[in-house]
């Protein structure tokens, strides 16, 4: 069994991730695209590809849809067809884990079937790009009730978000923009409604070989079910165990040469809220200080976290100043020399570029 600090988990996951150095090649060919990118806030998935290439950030191989844990995320087109059909629920427990809300306490016990009715109503409703609000209501006098409820602010029932984000890439749907005139359209090509799971091994080792070494229980948070769920569909002939610290954990059998190699990068990135390195739920790897923790993860309105030499050093907020700049508010965890602060301010034009604005300004908390 391989023995490692969290210090060299943590130099492991920013390379694999594309942390470690900003390279050249094209968002679409960047390894972090095989997990997705999350689109936290406007922009903010743009900003996660520019911590990591220069290369001009539109790429017309990349589309927005409801992903892992029916989030926003950006994933590469060639990719949906297989990554349909390994966020499909593995079983019924699956599926109830996932819609699992106050709001709708009986849908669980459709399981699979509230998946299914969601995707068939996506695919009737959604022939060309309409309104997400005039989506909601068609879909939702297409469902059963139990996946409805209440909404006391409109007056209108609706089909709860925890069910119809999750159906979505099944029901063939693609987010083409957000905010209060949010657009949903329907997907080129739009790969079938799956009959059941397949390939929920491989997205394992994926999530593994960029957020690892984990264990069933933070790789099954991560894709919003559990940790027995996970069990179930363990591929531990295909892992090597690794013990983080005396926590039992895996990675893929071919990474684990590359963590035993892996070393502290030198640099700083602005890394945006809700980023892959932001996902891993073993939060003490990531940002050992309990205090610091409620500053990048909070319970509304995460912000980003300035990585300097592979570590979360501190966190940051952007405001737009026009069409022109970018301001960006950092507050450190601990004092940066001068050398170290002139390189964050350099840093800021990647925000900038991320933001399509000239320019960037950075004050210090």
């Amino acid at each position: 069994m391989v023995n490692v600090d969290r210090a060299q988990v943590m130099a492991y996951r920013v390379d694999a991730l594309g942390l470690a150095e900003r390279g050249s090649d094209l968002p679409s060919d960047l390894p972090v695209l095989d997990l997705g990118v999350q689109e936290y806030t406007p922009g903010s998935a743009r900003v996660a590809l520019a911590a990591r290439t220069s290369a001009d950030l539109a790429d017309a191989r990349l589309i927005t849809v409801w992903a892992t844990r029916g989030a926003p995320h950006l994933h590469r087109r060639a990719d949906l067809a297989a990554l349909v059909q390994q966020l499909w629920p593995v079983s019924d427990a699956d599926a109830s884990v996932r819609i699992k809300s106050g709001q709708i306490p009986d849908a669980a016990k459709l399981g699979v079937e509230a998946f299914r009715v969601t995707a068939e109503a996506f695919r009737e409703v959604v022939r060309e790009p309409m309104l997400r609000g005039d989506v909601s209501t068609e879909v939702t006098k297409r469902v059963p009730a139990a996946l409805t409820y209440e909404c006391r602010s409109c007056r209108a029932r609706h089909i709860a978000g925890t069910v119809w984000q999750h159906a979505g890439l099944a029901g063939g749907v693609e987010v083409q923009s957000r905010g209060r005139d949010a657009m949903l359209g329907p997907l080129p090509d739009a790969p079938p409604i799956p009959s059941a799971n397949r390939g929920i091994d491989d997205l394992i080792l994926t999530c593994l070989r960029l957020l690892g070494p984990a264990g069933p229980l933070e790789a099954g948070k991560y894709l919003g079910s559990s940790a027995a769920v996970l069990k179930t569909v363990w591929p531990e002939d295909r892992l090597a165990q690794v013990s983080v610290e005396g926590r039992k954990a895996w990675l893929p059998l071919d990474a684990v040469d590359d963590l035993r190699a892996a070393s502290s990068p030198s640099g700083v990135r602005f890394v945006p809220p809700m980023d892959p390195l932001l996902q891993a739920r073993d939060r003490d790897v990531l940002v050992p200080d309990r205090e610091q923790q409620k500053e990048v993860w909070r319970i509304l309105g995460n912000p980003g976290v300035l990585l300097v030499d592979g570590e979360v050093a501190g966190v940051w907020r952007a405001k737009m100043a026009g069409k022109k700049r970018v301001d960006l508010s950092v507050t450190l965890f601990r004092s940066l020399p001068g050398t170290r602060r002139k390189q964050v301010e350099q840093e800021s034009a990647e925000v900038a570029r991320a933001r399509g604005v000239p320019e960037a300004t950075v004050a210090f908390d």
